[in-house]
């Protein structure tokens, strides 16, 4: 895949569910993982989606002027790690934060040689890392699915800050499909 695309598969501009204050959501196309009761399994495949190129995409996160930050998950973001860190750097200039939702434990992306790796990981401010294990699921924190996660800060921005209750959002589209994201306990179904 070409370094200056991206394959990404939801898109939210506004949010409250994905991470601390008012932000954009960026969901990518694949998935190593493929973790059983994975709240997104229509993202696993490598191909689906959109294609879009990193430019436009970044144009489209700062569209929106009064978002706090950025989350991106999945899918799994260091999959496409070099395109989501060039969209990451361009956010992170214009002042908004950066969460990354990862099945990969810090340690191993820390170990990671791939250049694309390390710059997404200097681009981001907080990292939810860790697999979703469905038999230990975490209930209360607004940013863990499963207990084994972990809150890694790699910079100050979020470390002393009140990362919110833990929240749904259902959203209604203009076809009548119903769109749920944030962390629910289960799944209303319509």
């Amino acid at each position: 895949m070409a370094t200056d695309i991206l394959q990404w598969a939801a898109y939210l501009p506004r949010s409250r569910a994905n991470g601390p204050g008012l932000r954009s959501v960026l969901w990518v196309q694949g998935c190593p993982f493929r973790c059983p009761g994975c709240f997104n399994p229509e993202f696993w495949p490598f191909t689906g989606g959109q294609r879009g190129a990193v430019g436009e995409l970044a144009e489209r996160l700062l569209a929106e002027p009064d978002t706090e930050g950025v989350s991106f998950s999945g899918g799994e973001p260091f999959a496409q790690a070099l395109p989501l860190a060039q969209v990451a750097e361009r956010a992170r200039a214009a002042g908004k934060g950066i969460l990354v939702f990862t099945g990969f434990s810090v340690a191993a992306l820390r170990a990671s040689d791939q250049p694309g790796v390390r710059r997404l990981l200097a681009a981001t401010d907080l990292l939810v890392a860790g697999p979703y294990e469905q038999e230990r699921p975490c209930r209360h924190h607004p940013l863990l699915a499963s207990a084994n996660q972990n809150l890694v800060y790699l910079t100050g921005r979020y470390r002393d800050q009140n990362l919110g209750p833990r929240r749904v959002e259902y959203r209604i589209g203009a076809q009548g499909v119903v769109t749920v994201t944030g962390f629910p306990a289960k799944i209303l179904t319509v």
